[in-house]
């Protein structure tokens, strides 16, 4: 099961990362995503260890960028893939079906592309600008997301993301979005979480 709710982590060193992730799984949050960037794989692989530990004390699914190779290692849920990583195709023959698959996608085109590879869930976006993420692609905004999903009629989650905030969640749900992607606002204030499920549930 996909869950409405992502909390993707956050924090200055890798460290701050787990403080976070742990913090979002005693508020509640039953999905989280260990994001790290660049940090060398045996550090990576190091800190998603250590929130395999965290996420199983609480039931939560672990989700890691990027890196299905430690997914797999430390016997995360999932990968999610950015759009320069390995072909989800490649990554599922790798994992094996049991494993959770998700990409990110910024237009149509690439949800289609996605879906045509069999991906769990999309991560579309960005919703709004974002300080998170670099090199930002278009901004989608209600509008982009209305049309999008009005074009694919899938089946598959489209999760939102991209600086989502408490107050921009019911107009993006609204749009038949399924559910949404949150980093900065959680870390900032990680009670927002059960605001956050209340909307989407």
């Amino acid at each position: 099961m996909i869950s409405k709710l992502q909390y993707i982590s956050q924090g200055e060193t890798p460290e701050a990362h787990l403080e976070n992730l742990r913090k979002a799984c005693v508020a509640g949050a039953d999905w989280v995503q260990l994001r790290l960037k660049k940090y060398d794989i045996e550090t990576i692989l190091e800190t998603a260890k250590k929130a395999r530990e965290i996420t199983n004390s609480f039931n939560a699914k672990l989700i890691i960028n990027d890196h299905y190779k430690i997914a797999k290692a430390i016997k995360a849920d999932g990968v999610h893939l950015g759009k320069s990583d390995e072909c989800p195709l490649v990554v599922r023959t790798y994992l094996g079906k049991i494993f959770i698959i998700g990409g990110t996608a910024n237009t149509a085109e690439d949800c289609k592309s996605l879906l045509l590879k069999k991906v769990d869930y999309i991560g579309l976006g960005p919703y709004q600008f974002t300080e998170t993420k670099k090199n930002l692609s278009q901004v989608l905004g209600v509008k982009g997301y209305q049309k999008i999903l009005e074009e694919l009629q899938t089946e598959t989650p489209i999760i939102a993301i991209g600086g989502i905030t408490l107050k921009d969640v019911s107009a993006i749900i609204n749009t038949g979005i399924y559910g949404v992607a949150v980093s900065g606002e959680i870390t900032k204030e990680v009670s927002s979480i059960a605001d956050f499920q209340e909307i989407l549930n």
